[in-house]
């Protein structure tokens, strides 16, 4: 098997606001828009981020857990300079996403985070080193 990420799949509650907030407010422009079920979009040359319609998910994929706290996965968008993150919390911020303030951290690099409506965070980046230059394009 090949070491290689094709598609993330998340299901979110409220198709509408998930369009809302990454076409609208984050600008995004979708591959595939399927109202009421689906919402593409292409993040990388060989990887699609697919937001998907909560009743469809569970249809196919199985039930989806629920409680609190905070869904145990991140998501990252790297960027080339500390501004850069700068820049890209407050865009999430005027889309109406909470955000975190950004902070150096220990292993050198600068970052924040950012919840879109269903609570999946989103790191946004700057890292200097090898593997976090490599993911840029």
């Amino acid at each position: 098997m090949d070491q290689r990420l094709s598609f993330v799949t998340l299901a979110v509650a409220d198709l509408d606001a998930t369009r809302r907030f990454y076409v609208e407010g984050l600008g995004w422009r979708p591959e595939l828009d399927v109202p009421g079920e689906v919402l593409m979009f292409r993040v990388g040359e060989h990887v699609v981020l697919s937001l998907w319609a909560e009743a469809a998910f569970e249809d196919e994929v199985g039930p989806v857990r629920r409680g609190p706290g905070i869904v145990p996965v991140t998501l990252a968008h790297n960027v080339a300079t500390e501004s850069e993150v700068d820049d890209v919390l407050a865009t999430a911020a005027a889309a109406g996403a909470g955000t975190t303030r950004p902070a150096r951290r220990d292993w050198g690099g600068y970052t924040g985070y950012f919840a879109d409506p269903d609570g999946f965070r989103w790191e946004v980046a700057f890292n200097p080193g090898p593997i976090g230059q490599a993911v840029l394009p």
